[in-house]
């Protein structure tokens, strides 16, 4: 049985308001039932089966096996130290098996977070360490005061968009490495033009090795999602041996990087043994465990040196998105696993879950984390049966980084190039302009905006789809529907809240219906879809009421919402004058007290001849 953890949304309140004391709030918020709800380990260690923990054991390595080459993998790309991707791949796992609320998800570095440091670090690992602490920290705050809600004003073309040109953008750059090229510029536009420049200068054995690598991963990854047995084939049953190798071949598909990395760096040795140095490799990689210390936060160059003070400017923009986008994708995927497993998934806890994973790693020279796609999915496959896998794959990647790290020198870097490749390019979503241009084209925009603004850079492509995003958004409370009755009496009714960027449309569409021509007409402002008003829309209100009154012609309201007509008749405008229904308010729409005084007589004299 899979063990599902469920967390409810919690009730802790970061701030106490100033009629209560700090042991009233300890009292109301530091309970039992809040504890167990910000430690999730505390609702499914006490029911931990045995049984469970063959399924978590094999999962945790089946990650290991796959986070080892691809956080050296991700490390080149980030342009860091490859041992880099190892440090980043061990203690949020530690710290998700203890605060994680989704089973499935496994923290580690992706492509998408290793593109944004590059981006931002500009490899230097000082930089880089200091941005997990910052990230995690911000995360962290966004979990205190349960500001996960702040990730559903990211619409899904706007994700769309940037994961699909931060894919291109990843690949294409990796296209240097496979084409043994060097002094090639990071940015997507200098990087395309120099490429295709430098083009002659290819290293005909680097290509031919990733290209070797690159379909060796496509036939790996091919083999593990075949589907052996056949639903026409009634009463057939695999032996043994057929399902001991259907195993075999589907571990081999998961761990398809792994295979590949090895096999190229087999062929390496066998080269070198031969006095062949043809292939480019990585770099020395430095041996032994990280050493457990917080970050730096001064840079020492020659003899200048630049304080915490340079670090925050130099990183800029990214203290804001790397910690959002990060957040954004570890979120985006653990709900996609819970729909799948059938459990829940809070964000507010997964806040604090990869906030604490990013402030920890950071003591151990990590490099920001999230939740990876292509892990947690090979998680949920091998069966995992609670977030306890965690602990299985970061003893495996310390053992690696305590025993193997002497050997990844004879790694070569288009192998690398084409695990990275391989990994970014099924983050290409194509089909959803499809679904999109069927659907709803005006989400198109937003998608666009976002998917060529980010070759721009990262933070103006998020920002011009979130930007444009808003825009739909607010644009029907600029223009609101109105749905016109052109009777005697004009009835106009709103289809949704009057608020004030949709005030002077209301305004000039009164005019214009109402007093652009004679005879004026009477107008009923129907206001049964009307639920909340703002400052600006009653100043807007009063004055063409008072402009209506000094033309001589009626304007009633109608329908409102209680609330509603307690705020307008407390603005004390001039002639106003509201009516349970429209109807109602159109057959009295002339009646004000004494004939007399009222202003529209002449009006109700002309109707009635």
């Amino acid at each position: 049985m899979t063990m599902s953890v469920q967390t409810e949304t919690s009730t802790f309140e970061p701030s106490c308001p100033g009629s209560c004391d700090v042991t009233t709030w300890a009292r109301q918020n530091c309970t039992a039932e809040n504890v167990r709800r910000k430690f999730p380990i505390t609702l499914w260690l006490p029911r931990y089966q045995l049984g469970w923990l063959q399924s978590d054991f094999i999962a945790g390595l089946t990650v290991a096996l796959t986070v080892i080459p691809q956080g050296l993998a991700y490390a080149h790309l980030a342009e860091l130290p490859l041992q880099y991707g190892l440090y980043s791949s061990f203690m949020g796992c530690l710290v998700y098996c203890i605060l994680g609320s989704a089973k499935d998800v496994t923290l580690g570095p992706t492509a998408i977070m290793s593109l944004m440091v590059a981006t931002y670090a500009e490899g230097d690992t000082t930089y880089a360490v200091a941005l997990t602490l910052l990230c995690g920290c911000v995360q962290l705050g966004m979990g205190i005061f349960q500001l996960g809600f702040l990730v559903n004003f990211i619409s899904y073309p706007v994700i769309n968009g940037f994961t699909s040109a931060a894919a291109i953008t990843i690949a294409f750059g990796q296209v240097k490495h496979v084409l043994g090229l060097s002094g090639i510029p990071r940015d997507f536009f200098p990087c395309v033009y120099y490429t295709f420049k430098n083009i002659g200068k290819t290293n005909v054995w680097d290509l031919l090795l990733g290209a070797v690598c690159f379909v060796l991963l496509l036939l790996l990854k091919w083999l593990k999602d075949v589907k052996w047995d056949h639903d026409d084939e009634v009463g057939y049953r695999p032996s043994r041996w057929q399902r001991a190798g259907r195993k075999v071949v589907w571990l081999v598909g998961t761990a398809r990087n792994a295979v590949v990395v090895v096999c190229a760096a087999l062929v390496v040795v066998a080269l070198r043994s031969q006095d062949i140095n043809v292939l480019t490799l990585t770099q020395q990689v430095k041996p032994g465990l990280p050493p457990f210390k917080p970050p730096a936060f001064t840079v020492h160059h020659g003899n200048s040196t630049e304080t915490a003070g340079d670090i925050f400017q130099g990183l800029g923009a990214g203290l804001a998105v790397v910690p959002l986008i990060g957040f954004l994708e570890s979120i985006a995927i653990g709900k996609a696993f819970a729909r799948q497993n059938n459990y829940r998934v809070d964000a507010n806890q997964e806040l604090l879950a990869i906030g604490m994973g990013n402030i920890a790693s950071s003591f151990v020279s990590s490099y920001p984390i999230t939740g990876s796609f292509s892990r947690t999915a090979v998680n949920s496959q091998s069966g995992v049966k609670t977030p306890a896998g965690g602990i299985v794959t970061a003893s495996v990647v310390l053992l690696a980084l305590g025993v193997l790290t002497p050997s990844f020198h004879y790694i070569p870097q288009a192998a690398l190039a084409a695990v990275i490749i391989s990994a970014v390019l099924t983050m290409v979503d194509v089909r959803v302009l499809l679904k999109l241009w069927r659907l709803q084209k005006m989400d198109l925009l937003p998608l666009v905006c976002t998917f060529f603004g980010t070759f721009v850079g990262i933070e103006w492509g998020i920002l011009a789809g979130v930007g444009v995003s808003v825009m739909i958004l607010l644009f029907p409370q600029a223009r609101p529907g109105i749905m016109v009755d052109n009777k005697d009496v004009l009835i106009l009714q709103p289809d949704r809240g009057l608020h004030y960027p949709g005030m002077d449309f209301i305004r000039t569409l009164l005019y214009d219906r109402a007093l652009k021509e004679k005879p004026y007409r009477p107008v009923v402002l129907d206001c049964s879809h009307i639920a909340s008003i703002d400052y600006t829309t009653i100043q807007g209100i009063k004055e063409v009421l008072e402009e209506f009154h000094r033309m001589h012609v009626p304007l009633a309201f109608a329908a409102l919402k209680p609330h509603l007509q307690e705020v307008l008749t407390a603005a004390d405008m001039t002639g106003f004058r509201c009516y349970p229904t429209a109807n109602e308010a159109a057959n009295n729409i002339y009646e004000d007290g004494d004939p007399e005084s009222n202003p529209y007589t002449p009006l109700l004299n002309a109707v009635q001849h």
